[in-house]
């Protein structure tokens, strides 16, 4: 075998590629929980491949889609606070998660890469992350789907850990000294609902990790204050030839709404700590039209401030055209976890940040611009800040992850439990 090839052999990337090809895309629409029956695909795998490893507790919530499980602490370490680790198995609906083909460019030179659907190319120029993997493996699509490093990557991490540490205990010549450390994979949380039904008492951690972040050294602990809003306008249909002061045209309603809210607050105007309005969605006729948002901002108070905004427009358009033309509702999806970490548990940045240095990689501690399972999981009680995968530009056909990063960061994850089991907070 080419030795440029051999880290297709590397057990993350062979768990990562079985995983990306199994479709588990959520759904907005449906109203259960899991909102697709197929992540259950992937979550009957994982209860698999876990017993295959040998790890303990092993819980499926074929119900909910939940796995659970855990590795059992090394001797005389059964005290020490236990560990969770979390990522989940749903991916974006925003594109197509079927049928899915990684491709591999090995050594990449920095230039495009093709990603052979009608033209598509993944572009430095475009994206320009992809200069820090020149000489690297880069996994991508054949531009008919997204990849599902998000959060498949995650999830193949945590799995390769979890055979590294039995393998271990079994070899009883351990090379990582470990406490307990608590695993979960969940559902949904591309819609909002990763942890509706999440057991965190059987899942047993005193803090936790979720690995759902993006490339290399990523260690975040702010995320998005989130809400969202769906905006239903209702029109009047008068013949077009007679309709002067008559018609309400709930399309072009629709539109003014949009216009309305201002320009340089959307996410393709924003960034860092920079909140928005997001438009996903729009549709509807003279008689009815809908729009959805998302609304998103660091600042707690210009999170309230900007649902105020919202509700205002609403409410000028029903003074401008009758009561009852615009019906509002709004609803917050999870907050800023910052609340939660700094200052109490900053001690968890230090030590995943200290783990990134221990193998070489500068940690990269940013505000992340969405959310994760770990910011509802903080505010229930579990202290839970993103860790890396090693991929970009998820939720659509250019994503990609780096191999190299998806390895080494296998490494990481043993050395920050070795050191969080072994001492808390010191």
């Amino acid at each position: 075998m080419n030795s440029s090839r051999l880290i297709e052999e590397e057990d993350v990337i062979r768990r990562f590629i079985r995983y990306a090809k199994i479709d588990t895309a959520s759904s907005e629409d449906s109203g259960t929980h899991p909102s697709t029956e197929k992540q259950k695909d992937l979550g009957r795998l994982l209860v698999g491949e876990l017993e295959e490893i040998g790890a303990a507790d092993i819980f499926y919530d074929e119900e909910h889609n939940y796995v659970y499980a855990s590795i059992p602490a090394m001797d005389k370490l059964s005290e020490r606070p236990v560990i969770g680790l979390i990522s989940h198995m749903d991916t974006s609906p925003e594109a197509p998660g079927h049928d899915v083909v990684p491709v591999f460019t090995y050594n990449y030179d920095g230039g495009d890469i093709e990603l052979g659907n009608d033209g598509m190319i993944l572009s430095p120029v475009r994206f320009p992350e992809l200069a820090n993997y020149i000489g690297r493996t880069i996994i991508h699509t054949d531009g008919n789907s997204l990849l599902g490093a998000d959060d498949k990557a995650g999830i193949a991490e945590i799995m390769s850990l979890a055979k590294l540490l039995c393998e271990d205990c079994r070899k009883d010549d351990p090379r990582y000294i470990h406490g307990k450390i608590a695993i979960a994979f969940t559902s949904d949380e591309e819609i909002g609902e990763g942890v509706e039904f999440f057991d965190l008492e059987r899942f047993g951690a005193d803090y936790a990790y979720t690995v759902d972040g993006s490339g290399e050294g990523g260690l975040e602990y702010e995320n998005f204050n989130a809400a969202s809003a769906k905006i239903l306008i209702k029109g009047v249909s008068v013949h077009p030839g007679d309709a002067k002061g008559k018609m309400i045209n709930a399309a072009s309603l629709a539109a003014q709404f949009q216009a309305g809210l201002y320009p340089n607050e959307r996410p393709e105007n924003t960034e860092g700590y920079e909140g928005f309005y997001h438009l996903t969605s729009i549709n509807g006729n003279i008689e009815e039209s809908e729009l959805h948002y998302i609304i998103r901002d660091h600042d707690k108070e210009l999170f309230e401030q900007r649902k105020k905004l919202i509700t205002a427009r609403a409410d000028e358009f029903n003074c401008r055209y009758g009561e009852g033309t615009v019906t509002i509702e709004i609803k917050d999806q999870y907050y800023n976890m910052k609340e939660v970490i700094d200052p109490d548990n900053m001690f968890l940045i230090d030590k995943a940040s200290q783990a990134m240095r221990d193998n070489g990689i500068t940690p990269v501690i940013s505000p992340i611009r969405g959310g994760t399972d770990g910011a509802m999981l903080s505010f229930k009680g579990l202290p839970c800040p993103n860790l890396y995968t090693g991929g970009h530009n998820y939720h659509g056909r250019y994503e990609y992850c780096v191999a190299e990063v998806m390895v080494d960061m296998v490494k990481v994850l043993a050395d920050l439990i070795c050191s969080l089991g072994a001492d808390n907070r010191s």
